[in-house]
């Protein structure tokens, strides 16, 4: 039988962690993973990014934070996708940007920033975010902007503009697949009362990865249908102008390799990495690589285009960065080279571009002049 609140196992995360024991008692005893992730990272009731977690972006352990993003890395992440945005808004003629996940608000600062050197002083910026607590902070950062930027915690019914995700679909909820001798099994949770802790259970599923997986040893792996459903609802959504992902992930054949038979699954916290999403549950992030071939399926599934995939390496210096990189520091060099450098963000991190067939036609996207991969999806 689940733990109560006044289990000595509750951990200091309890809220995130009691509102997982609850649907695990509505459902029986077991829940699916996606399920579980959906609850650790965003239930109301200590969620990770429901502001259960504290700090969760940052630059090192030092500050509080979990992990960093580009934007944190270096001032000239935004500033270059900043060039990207704005050729992509005058080739759709619009004047908005919509960022999903804005975490710290730093990437909207550098994109409003450089588009504010550009002469963009028009273009409005709308957030989605579904943390109080991060939209509290993302106001204190955007404060030299409060009469340009408007926060949503739903999609609304038209989006003329750029979008934005920056490491958003890594971290929708995904589903686990277990193949155990040569049988395919879903992966979810369940309580174990003599342990006093949530363990893994696998039941038999007719789930199967988008592509066979050769050979016929052990496999771990995830699919994706919440970061697709979330493509599929945006392009109902998006009217006019361009969606931009950006974030860690392989094409479909590299992500279901018969190698990778351990899954991508990772928590985050305190800048270490650790692959048991069942303890701390809500004082960690959960996350997955993207198969950005679903994805683009996905997107095209829904009528949107694929304008461009590509690393974020290509992608940056396509937009622009070396010349950017000339007026910088040798210190901001060093870090703005993180963003590029194969070892380093450059190539794990890749960059799709989707549009409505209205606003596809006509125009090269600048930051996959070279180096496309669409290809490859």
């Amino acid at each position: 039988m689940p733990a109560t609140i006044n289990d000595p196992h509750f951990t200091p995360a309890a809220p995130a962690l009691s509102a997982v024991l609850a649907a695990l008692d509505e459902a029986g005893g077991w829940l699916p993973f996606d399920r579980f992730m959906a609850l650790a990272l965003y239930s109301p009731r200590g969620g990770y990014y429901a502001g259960g977690a504290g700090g969760i972006v940052g630059r090192g352990p030092l500050d509080g934070s979990d992990f960093v993003t580009a934007p944190e890395l270096s001032p000239l992440f935004g500033a270059t996708l900043a060039r990207q945005v704005a050729q992509a808004l005058q080739a759709s003629g619009t004047a908005a940007v919509w960022e999903f996940g804005a975490g710290s608000g730093a990437l909207a600062a550098q994109v409003l920033a450089a588009l504010d050197a550009q002469g963009r002083a028009d273009v409005a910026y709308h957030i989605v975010e579904v943390s109080g607590a991060l939209r509290a902070r993302q106001q204190r950062r955007l404060a030299p902007w409060a009469a340009r930027v408007r926060w949503h915690e739903r999609l609304p019914a038209v989006i003329e503009g750029v979008v934005l995700g920056n490491e958003v679909l890594d971290a929708m909820p995904v589903t686990l697949l277990q193949r155990a001798g040569g049988l395919w099994h879903e992966r979810g949770v369940a309580w174990d009362a003599a342990s006093g802790r949530l363990v893994w259970q696998d039941r038999p599923t007719d789930l199967r990865p988008p592509c066979a997986i050769d050979g016929a040893h052990d496999y771990l792996t995830e699919i994706h249908p919440h970061a697709e459903a979330f493509v599929r609802t945006l392009a109902q959504h998006l009217r006019r102008g361009v969606a931009l992902f950006l974030d860690y992930g392989f094409p479909e054949h590299e992500y279901y390799h018969p190698q990778r038979a351990q899954g991508t699954l990772r928590c985050h916290r305190a800048h270490r990495a650790d692959d048991d999403p069942l303890t701390d549950v809500g004082a960690k992030d959960i996350t997955a690589h993207v198969n950005f071939t679903g994805i683009a399926l996905a997107a095209q599934e829904a009528g949107l285009e694929v304008l461009g995939y590509t690393s974020q390496g290509r992608f940056l210096l396509n937009a622009g960065l070396a010349a950017l990189l000339q007026e910088a520091s040798i210190a901001e060099r060093a870090m703005a080279a993180r963003l590029v450098h194969e070892h380093e963000m450059g190539e794990l991190f890749k960059v799709l571009m989707l549009a409505p067939p209205a606003s596809a036609a006509g125009w090269v996207p600048i930051g996959f002049a070279a180096g496309d991969r669409t290809h490859t999806l």
